[in-house]
């Protein structure tokens, strides 16, 4: 009797401990940047080139990630029109941002699920399939970085290698369930986690290293962009450098928080270009200038999308 008010609890409680963090991690932020000189941003035309082309670079990346979960829902079995893969991924971004608990994720299964024969729990495997990509490819950056004594600078090699000793340990544990279940061994377990790890099961094959060498593709896509925004403001930092700022904030959005991971995101990127040395105005203007290409115009575009195609703005209120 107690469980239907136990997961709402939980949830309003996710809520406030996010919004505590992202409270804390702005605040901190904003104190750090009251301290700094005034921030100074690109007004040469060449300048503002180099930030259009990061908006554009970040459109071509989230078309890559959307022909992603299509490739996915396909050799999943799950019936689905290709737009409403692109379109989507575009909704699950806008609804990152203004959802709390990353319920753009939950809002794009649903969405699917409307418009597919599909259940939404074979949905929410392709999903899945789409995180844990992104997750190995994060860490199998991270471990490069590492080996590049880049990594290092803030935290030393110790997280690299944890990072690589995770990649190793998730693969043997997927091997050896593989190999215990065609023994027989764990049908039970099998049989609840089927309907969601069906829509995965591709991964496993060829298809999977495929797709990982795709996502690999779009985390160095998105470190092009922090390069861009580095040059545009006359930041002499490396590709690698870049990479390791988004490696960085990807990391900080696994931390609860408000939506659009206010806060938590800044911090990100505030400690990382402190321990590339960049510091004052300039890390302000970068903070500012990064957070607006890869939130603001995939808001608009997702927002677009939710009001063209996927019924409006009730949906939100119903997310």
């Amino acid at each position: 009797m107690d469980e239907p008010t136990a997961a709402p609890g939980r949830g309003r409680l996710r809520l406030l401990a996010g919004i505590a963090v992202s409270a804390v991690s702005l605040g901190a932020v904003a104190l750090w940047a009251t301290k700094q000189e005034p921030p100074r941003f690109p007004t040469a035309p060449g300048d503002i080139a180099l930030i259009g082309l990061g908006t554009l670079v970040y459109a071509i990346a989230t078309l890559a990630r959307g022909y992603r979960w299509h490739t996915i829902l396909r050799h999943g079995g799950i019936d689905h029109s290709p737009v409403d893969a692109f379109a989507l991924v575009a909704v699950g971004y806008m609804g990152n941002t203004v959802l709390p608990a990353r319920g753009g994720e939950l809002l794009r299964i649903v969405l699917l699920g409307e418009r597919s024969s599909a259940r939404r729990r074979e949905i929410l495997g392709t999903v899945l399939g789409e995180r844990l990509l992104d997750a190995a490819t994060l860490a199998l950056l991270f471990v490069i970085l590492t080996l590049a004594h880049v990594a290092e600078n803030p935290a030393g090699s110790r997280p690299g290698v944890i990072a690589a000793g995770t990649l190793v340990l998730g693969a043997l544990v997927i091997v050896n369930y593989l190999r215990l279940r065609r023994r027989g061994h764990f049908e039970g377990f099998a049989a609840r986690v089927r309907p969601v790890a069906r829509a995965a099961k591709p991964l496993l094959t060829s298809l999977g290293a495929a797709l990982a060498t795709l996502t690999l593709g779009v985390w160095l896509l998105e470190g092009l962009i922090v390069w861009l925004v580095g040059h545009a403001l006359h930041v002499d930092i490396s590709l690698l450098e870049a990479c390791f700022v988004l490696v960085l904030t990807a990391f900080f959005s696994l931390v609860p928080a408000a939506p659009g991971y206010v806060g938590t995101f800044d911090a990100a990127v505030v400690f990382g270009l402190k321990a590339l040395d960049v510091t004052g105005g300039q890390a302000v203007a970068f903070g500012v200038l990064l957070r607006f290409i890869l939130f603001f115009p995939i808001t608009i575009v997702g927002l677009v999308a939710l009001i063209a195609r996927y019924g409006g703005l009730r949906r939100l209120r119903r997310a």
